[in-house]
């Protein structure tokens, strides 16, 4: 199977191709990837030199860039993690979001749609997010028929792509599947996100910024069970359908921020003390959604699929990782990532 994974040096694509190249080597996967500045092919040295494992240097943008490497490899199956993703960035500049997450998508299924006229031995998966659902109030989940309300640039530009990965399934009888996933962490991820930028300014005695008074409500789900549920979704779910995808770890930002204290403290042989007195509330941003929570009975009764992390679990892995994984923390800091990978790569990464 030739299978096309977009976005795969950013942080989930980079999870799960770590996770599926090795593991399936009857199968050959295509990182398509205009290596933006949160992808870092770093994060796929493990893999970097398997003979079931591809890279092409594409911008989803470019019709004719995707087009190329469709022909190349005939693509049986295309899961498309590539988009902009940090809402702070979208609301400062949302025009990159608009067209990486809209015009590309669009890229992505235009080209699928020219070559596989109706071939359900084909899939489409598309990767999203629980933002495109809006805010919910002290109470009550988000399933896949709640109705779309979403926020922010980022969040609106990710429910235009759901509808339109939707239409060309009910238009065009494209073979698709959604997952609408709760907020990732894990190792690899850009520190501008909370909990990778937590841990390293804690360990660091940096100020811990939080928005508000961090009473916001996210469900934290670990990125490699995140990993394993798509491909539960690839393998068993339904055509055409939704999936929420969810962590059953439902927590204020300001508890997450005490846990990863008390974890770093741990880690370290820190004060905990000192590092909660690091904690800085900062002016909330527009329109931040109150609370995130998913059901995921869909995908745990059809593909037999649950979380195996718990928060406490997943996040001592996490700022484990962090801790020790110093260089590739310096390196995407001081963009000297950058320089390897033009060293490293070059006319591979075209």
């Amino acid at each position: 199977m030739e299978i096309i994974v977009t976005g795969g040096a950013g942080f989930i694509g980079a999870n799960f191709l770590n996770r599926l190249v090795p593991e399936l080597p009857e199968h050959r996967f295509i990182n398509l990837d205009k290596l933006t500045y949160a992808a870092n092919l770093a994060s796929l040295r493990a893999i970097d030199s398997l003979p079931n494992y591809a890279l092409r240097r594409v911008d989803i943008t470019d019709m004719d860039g995707v087009d190329a490497v469709f022909e190349e490899f005939d693509p049986d199956l295309v899961v498309h993690f590539a988009a902009e993703s940090h809402v702070d960035r979208s609301i400062l500049g949302p025009r990159e979001f608009v067209r990486t997450n809209i015009e590309g998508t669009f890229n992505l299924l235009e080209a699928s749609r020219k070559r596989w006229s109706n071939d359900d031995n084909r899939l489409f998966h598309h990767v999203s997010t629980d933002e495109v659902y809006g805010s919910l109030g002290e109470t009550g989940l988000f399933e896949e028929t709640t109705a779309y309300d979403p926020s922010s640039p980022y969040s609106a530009s990710k429910a235009a792509s759901d509808h339109i990965v939707r239409a060309y399934h009910r238009t065009y009888g494209l073979p698709i599947k959604i997952t609408n996933c709760s907020n990732n962490y894990g190792p690899m991820q850009f520190p501008e996100k909370l909990i990778p930028l937590m841990i390293l300014n804690a360990a660091e005695r940096k100020p811990l910024p939080i928005y508000g008074q961090g009473l916001n409500v996210r469900d934290w789900l670990y990125v490699e069970d995140h990993c394993e549920a798509i491909w539960a979704v690839i393998q068993k779910g339904q055509v055409g359908r939704t999936y929420n995808i969810g962590g059953n770890n439902e927590m204020q930002n300001i508890e997450v921020v005490d846990t990863l204290c008390q974890v770093v403290a741990e880690e370290t042989g820190s004060d905990v003390a000192e590092l909660l007195s690091l904690k800085k509330f900062v002016t909330d941003r527009p329109g931040h959604d109150l609370r995130y929570a998913i059901d995921a009975t869909r995908i745990r009764e059809e593909c037999g699929w649950e979380p195996k992390e718990t928060f406490d679990t997943g996040i001592r892995k996490t700022v484990k990782w962090y801790l020790s994984n110093e260089d590739w923390v310096r390196d995407v800091r001081s963009g000297e990532y950058r320089k390897w990978m033009d060293l490293n790569y070059g006319d591979r990464t075209r």
